[in-house]
Protein backbone atom coordinates (compact mmCIF):
# COMPACT_ATOMS: atom_id res chain seq x y z
CA UNK A 1 0.00 0.00 0.00
CA UNK A 2 1.46 3.32 -1.09
CA UNK A 3 1.74 5.92 1.64
CA UNK A 4 3.17 9.40 1.80
CA UNK A 5 2.93 10.85 5.29
CA UNK A 6 3.81 14.49 5.86
CA UNK A 7 4.82 15.93 9.21
CA UNK A 8 6.37 19.05 10.68
CA UNK A 9 3.69 21.63 9.97
CA UNK A 10 2.44 24.06 12.55
CA UNK A 11 2.16 27.69 13.59
CA UNK A 12 5.25 29.86 13.23
CA UNK A 13 5.88 33.59 13.41
CA UNK A 14 6.99 35.56 10.36
CA UNK A 15 10.72 35.18 9.88
CA UNK A 16 10.74 31.79 11.55
CA UNK A 17 11.62 28.35 10.24
CA UNK A 18 10.01 24.96 9.87
CA UNK A 19 11.21 21.65 8.50
CA UNK A 20 8.67 19.46 6.78
CA UNK A 21 9.22 15.75 6.34
CA UNK A 22 7.55 13.17 4.13
CA UNK A 23 7.91 9.47 4.86
CA UNK A 24 7.26 7.19 1.88
CA UNK A 25 6.37 3.51 1.79
CA UNK A 26 4.83 0.97 -0.54
CA UNK A 27 6.84 1.85 -3.65
CA UNK A 28 10.47 2.08 -4.78
CA UNK A 29 11.24 5.54 -3.50
CA UNK A 30 14.55 5.96 -5.31
CA UNK A 31 12.82 5.60 -8.70
CA UNK A 32 10.60 8.63 -8.14
CA UNK A 33 11.08 12.35 -8.44
CA UNK A 34 9.74 14.01 -5.29
CA UNK A 35 8.08 17.38 -4.89
CA UNK A 36 6.37 19.60 -2.39
CA UNK A 37 3.22 21.43 -3.41
CA UNK A 38 1.08 23.81 -1.43
CA UNK A 39 -2.46 25.06 -1.53
CA UNK A 40 -3.56 28.23 0.21
CA UNK A 41 -7.22 28.90 1.00
CA UNK A 42 -9.09 29.89 -2.15
CA UNK A 43 -6.09 29.24 -4.39
CA UNK A 44 -4.95 26.46 -6.68
CA UNK A 45 -2.32 23.97 -5.68
CA UNK A 46 1.13 25.11 -6.75
CA UNK A 47 4.56 23.53 -7.03
CA UNK A 48 6.93 24.71 -4.31
CA UNK A 49 10.03 22.59 -4.89
CA UNK A 50 11.07 19.38 -6.61
CA UNK A 51 14.05 17.05 -6.54
CA UNK A 52 15.06 14.35 -8.97
CA UNK A 53 15.10 10.67 -8.08
CA UNK A 54 18.83 10.54 -7.30
CA UNK A 55 18.81 13.96 -5.68
CA UNK A 56 21.11 15.47 -8.26
CA UNK A 57 18.89 18.36 -9.26
CA UNK A 58 16.32 20.54 -7.55
CA UNK A 59 14.00 23.28 -8.69
CA UNK A 60 12.03 25.92 -6.80
CA UNK A 61 9.16 28.29 -7.29
CA UNK A 62 10.40 31.85 -7.65
CA UNK A 63 8.50 32.82 -4.51
CA UNK A 64 10.59 30.50 -2.31
CA UNK A 65 14.02 30.59 -3.95
CA UNK A 66 16.72 31.36 -1.43
CA UNK A 67 14.43 30.57 1.51
CA UNK A 68 13.40 26.93 1.04
CA UNK A 69 15.58 23.88 0.48
CA UNK A 70 14.39 20.45 -0.61
CA UNK A 71 16.42 17.34 0.18
CA UNK A 72 15.93 13.59 0.17
CA UNK A 73 17.39 10.51 1.81
CA UNK A 74 16.88 7.48 -0.41
CA UNK A 75 18.17 5.16 2.31
CA UNK A 76 15.40 6.31 4.64
CA UNK A 77 12.68 6.91 2.02
CA UNK A 78 12.20 10.46 3.16
CA UNK A 79 12.07 13.89 1.61
CA UNK A 80 12.35 17.15 3.52
CA UNK A 81 11.56 20.79 2.97
CA UNK A 82 13.54 23.25 5.06
CA UNK A 83 11.65 26.53 5.16
CA UNK A 84 13.40 29.65 6.42
CA UNK A 85 12.40 33.30 6.58
CA UNK A 86 8.76 32.32 6.46
CA UNK A 87 6.19 34.88 5.38
CA UNK A 88 2.44 35.05 5.98
CA UNK A 89 1.92 34.28 2.29
CA UNK A 90 3.59 30.90 2.85
CA UNK A 91 0.53 29.84 4.85
CA UNK A 92 -0.96 26.79 3.14
CA UNK A 93 -1.44 23.07 3.31
CA UNK A 94 1.78 21.46 2.07
CA UNK A 95 1.57 18.22 0.13
CA UNK A 96 4.21 15.65 -0.68
CA UNK A 97 4.19 14.22 -4.22
CA UNK A 98 5.95 11.28 -5.81
CA UNK A 99 6.08 11.15 -9.61
CA UNK A 100 7.45 8.75 -12.15
CA UNK A 101 7.08 8.93 -15.90
CA UNK A 102 6.99 5.60 -17.73
CA UNK A 103 4.54 4.79 -20.49
CA UNK A 104 2.18 6.81 -18.33
CA UNK A 105 2.62 9.20 -15.44
CA UNK A 106 2.42 7.76 -11.94
CA UNK A 107 1.56 10.24 -9.20
CA UNK A 108 1.20 9.62 -5.48
CA UNK A 109 0.04 12.24 -2.98
CA UNK A 110 0.13 12.65 0.74
CA UNK A 111 -2.74 14.10 2.76
CA UNK A 112 -0.92 17.30 3.59
CA UNK A 113 0.31 19.21 6.59
CA UNK A 114 -0.82 22.71 7.52
CA UNK A 115 1.69 25.52 7.83
CA UNK A 116 0.45 28.78 9.32
CA UNK A 117 2.70 31.82 9.40
CA UNK A 118 1.24 34.45 11.68
CA UNK A 119 2.17 36.72 14.55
Amino acid sequence: QVQLVESGGGLVQPGGSLRLSCAASGFTFSFYDMSWYRQAPGKERELVAGITSAGGSANYADSVKGRFTISRDNAKNTVHLQMNSLKPEDTAVYYCNARRVLANIINYWGKGTLVTVSS
